[in-house]
């Protein structure tokens, strides 16, 4: 049993990584309230599906251009600044949500800036925070690090939404407005705490050229490669959220929508209690790709059956499976890119995480619009394992990829004991 219980090293050895963790865990819960409420509150002022789903539209491109620049700017300026000052941006932009919400006619133009401004300073921070983790963690402790905080966002998404539709529900929209503003105050103060995380010393200004450059190396490293790639093809082609309700018409079964939309995150939360046998794994590859096929498999099994209670379980084995996709990506951007690039490659990534479901959801509701919503299902799940199969073929670095022998590995670990032995204190001389 304590061989699969979560590996707590990373809470043991690093104090930073604590804060980071407690930090995280506020904004995250206090966020939902927003998150729900926003939404709700334009559905309310409108009551147009339209309106609530123009959200989406402007909130894409300020998350791509930021995080693009956010990567950049991560390698240029101090993290934990970037951080902190994220944070007391969103805790402005969650003021004006309260101070809009106790009008006596709520204004409709600012939930849309707000909602576009969240999402820019979400692109500029994503980097920063994901850049953190390498330098504030042990090299052996990646895998460990990743599977607390997939553990953390599992936990949120799970209880996040259900305590935050309490409260607009029975509390209304400035109260959810308030928990959200007070969460980013806290953060802000646990951010505070956090050792500098400066630049390197011959760090370049943010600019298209250093983006480019960080584009370069991931195009030149066939394991990054294959990372971003085959988490693209998983999204693309098997990202059905969108046509949920639809799914659950078909199975009269409208009822467990909500479960749904959660059975994801209790298939993630299953791995995550259980993943102490991750960390003694070096093949991170092979997490990659195995994790990103049982996902497009469990996908496609989806829309083969039609008892509710199975599809549940197979869209709770689709979760287990991203997040062990999850954890091989960031294990493997943590343990070889250089920390001179790390804030441009975690910026590529936000490309990785946001335009990828987006555009699975568009590929889903045309697929469902012409053939029906479960052969939407199963073909992009079959076509998400051969995609998946094809990379492996086309990027056999990525399989093969093992922590104690790829040399982007070991001279990242050797940099990091090296930073290590700079920084110990000198002996005290004895009289």
């Amino acid at each position: 049993m304590s061989s699969l219980l979560p590996d707590l090293s990373p809470w043991r050895s690093s104090r930073d990584f604590r804060l980071l963790f407690f930090q995280g865990a506020v904004t995250f819960f206090t966020s939902f309230m927003a998150m729900i409420a926003l939404p709700l509150q334009i559905k309310h002022l409108t009551d147009s599906p339209l309106a609530v789903g123009a959200m989406g539209a402007v909130e894409l491109v300020p998350l791509v251009v930021f995080g693009l620049y956010g990567g950049a700017l991560a390698d240029a300026i101090d993290r934990r600044r970037m951080i902190m000052l994220s944070e007391a941006g969103l805790g402005v932009l969650a003021l004006i949500l309260l101070v809009n919400s106790l009008l006596p006619n709520p204004l409709l133009g600012p939930l849309y800036v707000v909602a576009a401004g969240v999402s820019a300073l979400a692109g500029l921070q994503r980097p920063a925070l994901d850049s953190m983790m390498a330098r504030i963690v042990p090299h052996e402790q990646m895998t460990a690090a990743a599977a607390l905080n997939a553990l953390r966002y599992q936990i949120g998404a799970i209880a996040g939404p259900a305590l935050a539709g309490l409260v607009v529900a029975y509390a209304g929209y400035p109260a959810a407005y308030g928990i959200t503003l007070a969460g980013f105050v806290l953060s802000v103060i646990l951010c505070t705490r956090l050792a500098p995380a400066p630049p390197s010393s011959d760090a370049e200004r943010p600019s298209l050229r250093g983006i480019a450059e960080g584009a370069r190396y991931a195009w030149s490293r066939p394991v990054l490669l294959g990372t971003y790639a085959v988490d693209l093809a998983a999204m693309f082609f098997a990202f059905p959220n969108t046509i949920f309700p639809f799914l659950a018409d078909e199975l009269d079964a409208v009822w467990a929508l909500g479960l749904m939309y959660s059975a994801g995150a209790v298939g993630s939360l299953v791995l995550g209690m259980t993943s102490g046998w991750t960390s003694r794994v070096r093949r991170h590859g092979l997490f990659v790709v195995c994790g990103a096929a049982v996902w497009g498999a469990a996908i496609a099994a989806t829309g083969w059956f039609t008892d509710i209670r199975v599809v549940l379980v197979c869209l709770a084995v689709a979760g287990a499976g991203d997040m062990l996709s999850g954890l091989g990506r960031a294990t493997i951007w943590n343990q070889t890119i250089p920390e001179e690039l790390r804030g441009r490659l975690a910026g590529i990534e936000v490309l990785s995480y946001s335009v990828g479901p987006q555009l699975g959801q568009v590929r889903a509701g045309t697929v469902a619009g012409w053939t029906g919503t479960r052969s939407a299902f199963w073909s992009g799940g079959l076509m998400c394992v051969a995609a998946v199969a094809a990379l492996t073929v086309a990027l056999p670095k990525l399989v093969t990829y093992d922590a104690d022998t790829d040399e982007d590995a070991l001279r990242r670990r050797a940099e990091k004991d090296q930073a290590a032995k700079e920084t110990e204190p000198l002996p005290t001389p004895t009289s």
